[in-house]
């Protein structure tokens, strides 16, 4: 994980192998935003003039290199766009910041030390550089440079770069307490955002139910947060049967893992589930060649879940955070569940299963019902759910589904606040109709149309009364197959955790009711 300072050096002064500093799009060409005044003058107040020269025009995530001329320490000054000018009077906003700070990181890959010099007029706005330049920085390699090993002798050694190691952060004032507060509270969540991005990015013969349990186990260990996990017998017993539908074609067997963490003067509980298919080949209702790929990612629901939790004890958040990851490998085999067979759900619910691949609805149902039965004022449940809402919303943006109208406008509002996109959606009680069985309680399909709405109805089957809940479609998000932009890399990228910890920030603060 990159390190983070508060440098207490100025432009001029620090000593490093890089100095980020930003510019914004103008109507006349690029603008030299604030932190660059001592950059701008070593180049005899002609930085804009350079860089317009170079092309570069101040766009979003627009990076430009430049040898730093005599008066900076640095050998290299790293130019980022920071998208269009802000109106007098107003500074670029954190999504802004966070973007900009990210993508000077990935450029910077390789490096060992670079001092961040955008505008950080406030300590939202130094949170914001400091958290953008430190997802940025990730980089998955754990599986890369095995060639190292057989290089031949005296031929240089290829492997991928290593993300930048320190990120200096300058004009944060290092002994204002409040900008020591943002800058660890921008490393705790930082850091449990690339964990997630990990995970989702782990192949699967590597993280199946029991190994997800097994770190989730190691990581509660660490950080005092309570772990208990139910394995087949115990499910079994208890009568999970969505999780055992869905995992009894694998032979990695499910697992419900409950996260707790407690805060002793803590006067309100959230619950957070989270969908964790290891890996979704669909079972018996097979996905069509081209769509398997990718499906060790729908496990992220979990993740963020799990992430969010450690997140919420590091932060020493003054709320209890309950985490329920229903963990299981979706397989075809000949134990796996068909195609019309029933399943009585942990809440003695009967479900008539049309389509084996429709499975994320199953494992989540029962640890919505497991859940609610410890009655916490929310429960917030996460998962890539259906391709109909990448489908509505493109995939970028999750949808917020809910059963009270202000929860779902309270989470679309912290989504926005932390830089997650996210939109609100209907629950459309006429959608119910299509989930109707003659021969169980109700089926996990119905109408086409909608199906994202469908799964979100059928989920809320299995909240418990008086409760209020909200459910997260992050299936768009989740998993960025395209190039790297902003803070946002190839593959995991740790979706929706910001949302889960702000809303635990809130809900500890009591400006949610």
């Amino acid at each position: 994980m990159t390190a983070l300072t508060l440098s207490t050096a100025g432009a001029a002064t620090l000593r490093a192998d890089a100095l980020v500093v930003g510019i914004g799009k103008g109507a006349k060409g690029p603008v030299v935003a604030p932190g660059a005044g001592a950059v701008d003058k070593a180049f005899d107040g002609k930085l804009a003039t350079v860089l317009e020269a170079l092309g570069a025009s101040g766009a979003e995530g627009e990076v430009t290199k430049l040898p730093a001329p005599s008066g900076l320490k640095v050998p290299v000054v790293v130019v980022v766009g920071l998208g269009p000018v802000p109106a007098k009077g107003d500074g670029y906003d954190g999504e802004a910041l966070r973007r900009a700070a990210g993508s000077a990181a990935r450029a910077l890959a390789g490096a060992k030390k670079a001092g961040f010099a955008l505008p950080t007029g406030s300590v939202e706005d130094a949170e914001a550089v400091a958290e953008g330049a430190l997802l940025g920085a990730y980089a998955f390699t754990a599986y890369q440079g095995g060639e190292n090993k057989v290089a031949p002798k005296g031929k240089p050694r290829s492997g991928p770069k290593l993300p930048l190691e320190e990120v200096a952060l300058l004009g944060a004032k290092p002994r204002d307490k409040a900008y020591k507060a943002a800058a660890e509270r921008a490393v705790a969540v930082s850091e449990e955002i690339n964990r997630a991005r990990d995970l989702i990015n782990t192949p699967p013969n590597d993280l199946y139910p029991e190994s997800f349990a097994a770190v989730a186990a190691a990581a509660g260990k660490e950080h005092g947060v309570k772990v208990q996990v139910l394995d087949e017998k115990a499910l079994v017993k208890g009568g999970f049967g969505g999780l055992l539908g869905v995992g009894q074609g694998s032979t990695h067997g499910p697992r419900l893992v409950k996260l707790a963490y407690t805060h002793p003067k803590a006067e309100k509980t959230l619950a957070l589930v989270g969908k964790g298919i290891t890996y979704d080949s669909g079972g018996i209702s097979l996905k069509p060649a081209g769509h398997n790929e990718t499906m060790k990612c729908d496990m992220s629901g979990a993740a963020a879940v799990f992430a969010a939790v450690i997140a919420a004890s590091r932060l020493g958040l003054r709320v209890n955070v309950t985490g329920w990851l229903a963990l299981a490998e979706n397989m075809p085999s000949g134990n796996a569940t068909r195609p019309g067979d029933v399943l009585r759900m942990y809440s003695g619910k009967t479900v008539e299963v049309l389509n084996t691949d429709a499975e994320g609805r199953l494992v989540l149902g029962d640890a919505l019902t497991r859940a609610s039965e410890e009655k916490p004022d929310a429960i917030v449940d996460v998962a890539t759910l259906t391709g109909a809402m990448v489908l509505a919303l493109g995939n970028r943006t999750f949808g917020v589904m809910a059963n009270d109208d202000a929860f779902r406008t309270a989470i679309h509002e912290i989504a926005g606040e932390v830089g997650e996109a996210s939109w609100p959606m209907p629950l459309p009680a006429d959608l119910r109709k299509g989930m109707e069985s003659p021969t169980a309680d109700i089926a996990n399909m119905g109408e086409r149309m909608g199906g994202g709405l469908v799964a979100g109805l059928f989920l809320q089957e299995f909240v418990g009364e008086g409760i209020a809940w909200a459910h997260l479609d992050i299936a768009g998000p989740a998993f960025h197959e395209g190039a790297p932009y902003g803070y946002t890399p190839k593959g995991g990228t740790g979706s929706a955790v910001r949302t889960l910890v702000r809303l635990a920030e809130r809900t500890a603060s009591g400006d949610l009711g």
